[in-house]
């Protein structure tokens, strides 16, 4: 019962937190008129903008949809691309001595450099395509994951190891039953910041070179000053990164044991 209470106080401060943001926002453009309409637009035409460009391809060429899909698109192949090689990596470098003495050099080298960086680098290899922008969405998550699964394993409790090693359990499924599941919650949670980053770079990367996308829309739309446009296409990076983070913590839930709904 309390949890519900406080589930229910939470979604009402959420909603008046919103709420209060987009009340002062009209009040100080359609309200007051402080501040210029091109400038700053109000939360009035940027609804009417919204259903607007679910169909109208101008000014960037696309509709609000079709650049949604082309980054979710994007960001999430590079992401579970990254995902399938970099937890298994920071895994192996957490387990075996060897293969952290062989990788971490060149994670160490790596590991200062932003995710970002890389932009230029991918768009001459590989030119301004979908390639280009997934490299650089698994070069910004690579930090995350392989750190954390690295954490999560280094952390396995020795006991546990000791009684399975005492049950006659192999080095390998020392690993598989026993440090793995242990280290879940850091996985995931490096999972969550790699998404966080991953979605971050895409964006970036679509403003610099693209043909299509959000951050292509945004950057086409400054140019015209249409802000409009960049705040709808603001508001849909912000409400889709929410969505994706959403998405994972539920699959958290799933497959961690002992995390708590409530969180």
């Amino acid at each position: 019962m309390l949890k519900r209470v406080k589930k229910s106080n939470y979604a009402w401060l959420s909603v008046l937190s919103v709420g209060s943001v987009i009340a002062i926002w009209w009040l100080v453009t359609d309200g007051l008129h402080l501040v210029s309409t091109v400038a700053m637009p109000s939360p009035v035409k940027v609804v009417q903008t919204f259903f607007v460009k679910l169909y109208d391809p101008a000014p960037d060429g696309s509709t609000l949809l079709e650049n949604i899909g082309s980054s979710l698109q994007v960001a999430l192949s590079g992401y579970f691309l990254g995902l399938i090689i970099r937890i298994p990596l920071g895994i192996l470098m957490a387990w075996y001595k060897k293969v952290d003495m062989f990788v971490r050099p060149l994670f160490d080298l790596l590991r200062p450099v932003p995710g970002l960086a890389w932009i230029t680098v991918m768009i001459t290899l590989f030119g301004i395509g979908m390639l280009s922008k997934a490299m650089v969405i698994f070069l910004s998550a690579f930090v995350a994951c392989v750190v954390n699964s690295y954490s999560g394993i280094r952390q396995t409790k020795q006991v546990h190891l000791w009684v399975g090693q005492t049950f006659g359990a192999s080095n390998l499924q020392l690993l598989l039953h026993i440090a793995i599941p242990t280290s879940l919650p850091m996985i995931m949670t490096g999972a969550r910041v790699a998404l966080g980053a991953s979605w971050m770079a895409l964006v970036a990367a679509e403003m610099i070179a693209s043909d299509s996308g959000l951050g292509f829309m945004i950057q086409q739309c400054r140019g015209l000053y249409r802000t409009d446009v960049i705040i709808v296409g603001m508001i849909a990076i912000g409400a889709l990164g929410a969505l994706l983070t959403y998405l994972l913590s539920l699959l958290e839930h799933l497959v961690v044991k002992g995390r708590s709904s409530s969180k």
